[in-house]
């Protein structure tokens, strides 16, 4: 049976092959919508199917967009990889996902991989220090979008959250609740220089106490960013007779960690010990008691990270590439901070 091609389609729509290419790619030009209905009718009686490895030779260009995560097992990240899938769905995209690991190497692997295949463009989610991927990056000329962090080794356009004002909206709150002090597990090896939110997180945390005039000495504890690992400081910490009565968590899976410890360890969430954390992820309506945290529209981060690396000006003048789209932070209030809750026995 011979293969049905675009000019069948034409043939039989009563129009042209550019037409047919317009509705099957969404454009670049506008279609009536009685032509468009007459090419999706011939399409499905002919039963066509485009040639997706010839369209990509021809256009050099792909219906693929890459996308990089440090570790899409952590709620968090898959949750921000889902968002980013059907916001690509939307625009007629599909999403090639690869982990880092938290790892430059395996970072650089899948910038070359994704670049090699002429991917629409790229999304990168990096928590290293990034000085390798930025090499890369320039070196094949990508349009790139950085989303939830923005390392200071890449200059290309990012999508970001106000990570320092959400951690004080939470640290604030803990405060108001008579705390003498609110403890901070940050995470580990992060620097101001690093671009990495969690070190945002410590520093809202950090300005929060100031501002309360309470001191941060010896109230920093760098944490893992699992909550297994961080299941396990959480028993040392929470078991010392000095423990604090309050955490703020540089991330929910951190959060979920404490909760657990605590629970191990017969302390009673929020009475004897009130935690918050941040990211709202779905787990966190979940927990018992509900995690208080900072929650952020994920949804419109997303998107705005897939129509940026999307757009074609994006990259065509200098100062564009300078551009940072912040989205605000909103804190989600639950009963882990004592919200809620009877008074105190």
């Amino acid at each position: 049976m011979a293969r049905v091609t675009r000019d069948d389609v034409a043939r039989l729509a009563g129009t042209s092959t550019a037409v047919v290419s317009y509705v099957i790619n969404n454009g670049p030009r506008p279609v009536a919508p009685a032509t468009r209905e007459r090419v999706l009718a011939a399409i499905k009686e002919l039963g066509y199917r485009p040639d997706r490895v010839a369209q990509a030779m021809a256009s050099r260009r792909t219906d693929l967009i890459g996308l990089i995560v440090p570790d899409a097992r952590q709620p968090f990240f898959a949750e921000l990889a889902h968002a980013v899938e059907q916001a690509a769905a939307e625009r007629g995209k599909m999403v090639l996902v690869g982990n880092s690991d938290y790892l430059d190497e395996r970072e650089v692997h899948y910038l070359r991989a994704f670049l090699g295949m002429r991917v629409s463009g790229l999304i990168l989610i990096s928590q290293g220090p990034s000085e390798h991927a930025a090499v890369e990056i320039d070196a094949w000329d990508a349009r790139v979008v950085l989303l939830h962090r923005r390392p200071e080794a890449i200059d290309d356009v990012a999508v970001v959250l106000d990570d320092v004002g959400g951690a004080q909206l939470a640290t604030r709150h803990l405060l108001e609740h008579g705390h003498e002090y609110v403890a901070c597990l940050g995470g580990i090896d992060s620097t101001p220089e690093s671009g990495d939110p969690v070190t945002d997180h410590v520093e809202g945390w950090s300005r929060a106490m100031e501002e309360a005039g309470r001191s941060v000495e010896g109230r920093l504890f760098q944490a893992p960013y699992n909550r297994y690992d961080t299941y396990r400081l959480a028993l040392e910490l929470l078991g010392r007779p000095d423990r604090p009565t309050a955490v703020f968590c540089a991330t929910d899976d951190q959060a979920f960690g404490v909760l657990r410890a605590a629970r191990e360890l017969g302390l009673d969430v929020p009475q004897d010990l009130a935690v918050a954390g941040f990211d709202d992820v779905k787990e966190a309506g979940l927990t018992d008691p509900p995690l208080t945290t900072v929650g952020s529209d994920r949804e419109g981060m997303a998107k705005a990270a897939v129509d940026l690396v999307l757009d074609d000006g994006l990259r065509v003048a200098g100062s564009q590439r300078q551009r940072v789209r912040q989205f605000p932070a909103g804190l989600v209030v639950r009963r882990s901070c004592g919200c809620g809750e009877p008074p105190r026995r």
